[in-house]
């Protein structure tokens, strides 16, 4: 057993943990911490989530002003020296608004994949998230989980680790996300649709499963839904969704079929009459069947429409 190496090996960060006191932690964590100028930030690339000008934006503006940035913005810097925005966008904007010259912010030492992470976990505090945000987000986030899966160590580097570690990937985001991984997929089918049908999802006038199997039609399909939603002012059904996509399937799929599949009337779409049966069959003489009351309702109508044209055609003499 003499001369034989330990395979034991304490990881960097862990020796640099042992020989700092939390002071110098903190110190260092400290050093990141600066002002930068809003000149030098870019957005985080293809942003998923939107940074609205509305109420909340004025009331942090506002607080900004007063107290400042209290909790810092994350970027990272870029090769090219300039830094980008990793969360904060929101802040960043307020510091816009405000008037002010540089932001807040905490620096990491992070790759491209690790920083949307970052950036698509620190949106999820966000009390209103849109199906648009989270679709983009989500997918995002996917892709990057998968990339980081592909990268195993060097002792974990076979096919088959690198395969189950990427099937793994839309289950854990549905767990850290808590969504169902279907439903995790249903959002991200729904960067297929073109922005029109995306803006209608977002609005809450075409549901989940509509919008799903829609993102299966190509983008000429998709326009042509567009343009009978805008002539009928009316939305598919889920049913007709279902029906497009299979006409879509089999290569059947024309603009004339989409108008003849929205043209049709929905049950939902429906005007109801709600009749109260007691005070109908009070009106109704005893001797007729309840079988023919509908019958004797209509003719009665009927009756009742000619007696008001005559009285108008007499008026009007």
């Amino acid at each position: 057993m003499a001369g034989r190496k330990s395979d034991f090996t304490l990881p960097t960060n862990t020796l640099d943990d042992l020989f700092s006191t939390q002071e110098e932690r903190d110190d260092a964590k400290l050093a990141k911490i600066r002002d930068i100028p809003l000149t030098e930030i870019d957005n985080f690339p293809d942003h998923p989530f939107k940074v609205r000008d509305d109420e909340d934006m004025l009331q942090l503006v506002e607080s900004v002003k007063e107290r400042g940035v209290i909790t810092p913005a994350t970027v990272r810097q870029k090769e090219d020296g300039r830094y980008e925005l990793v969360s904060g966008h929101r802040r960043k904007r307020a510091c816009e608004l405000a008037g002010f010259e540089a932001l807040r912010c905490e620096v990491v030492d992070l790759d491209r994949d690790a920083a949307t992470v970052l950036m698509v976990e620190s949106n999820y505090q966000r009390s209103q998230i849109l199906p648009s945000e989270k679709a983009f987000a989500y997918k995002m986030r996917l892709e990057a989980m998968k990339r980081q899966a592909g990268r195993p160590s060097k002792e974990n580097a076979s096919p088959l680790a690198t395969n189950f570690a990427q099937g793994r990937s839309d289950t854990e985001l549905g767990e850290q996300v808590g969504e169902s991984k279907d439903q995790v997929r249903r959002y991200i089918r729904l960067t297929n649709l073109v922005p029109e049908l995306l803006d209608l999802v977002d609005e809450g006038k075409i549901k989940m499963r509509p919008a799903v199997e829609l993102s299966y039609l190509d983008e000429d399909s998709q326009r042509a839904v567009v343009d009978e939603i805008d002539l009928n002012q009316c939305t598919p059904s889920h049913d007709q969704t279902i029906r497009m996509r299979k006409f879509f399937t089999d290569g059947k799929l024309t603009p004339e079929v989409v108008s003849a599949i929205m043209g049709e009337e929905k049950p939902n779409q429906r005007e109801k009459i709600v009749l109260r049966g007691d005070k109908v069959r009070s009106l109704i003489p005893k001797n007729i069947p309840v079988s023919q009351t509908e019958d004797y309702v209509v003719k009665a109508l009927e009756h009742y429409s000619r007696f008001l044209r005559q009285r108008a055609e007499r008026d009007s003499r």
